[in-house]
């Protein structure tokens, strides 16, 4: 989806989301149904989530050479050493070798 902005000439600009290559001339006013012209603008990169963007970036950075860990990270206010690990009551029904 896209979004596209269109301007009414008495309530100023609005936004349409829509399917790409889907955008007519002009569309139908929020406030007032009114024809409103579509006005060109750039991408609109920045409204994305800033966490999917800085996951997406991060996923980027170590595709070639990943990260090497030894141990998984602490948890907060607990030491590395004293993790207690969590087991899923569900595996206990699962046959044992």
């Amino acid at each position: 989806m896209a979004t596209y902005g269109y301007r009414c000439a008495e309530h100023g600009p609005f936004d349409v989301v829509r399917p790409i290559g889907t955008a007519p001339a002009s569309a139908g006013c929020p406030e007032c149904g009114g024809p409103g012209r579509r006005t060109w603008t750039s991408p609109r990169l920045s409204t994305a989530d800033p966490r999917r963007i800085a996951a997406i970036d991060a996923t980027k950075a170590t595709a070639d050479r990943p990260d090497v860990v030894t141990a998984p990270p602490p948890r907060a206010g607990r030491s590395a050493g004293s993790m207690a690990v969590q087991r899923n009551p569900a595996l206990r029904r699962l046959p044992r070798p």
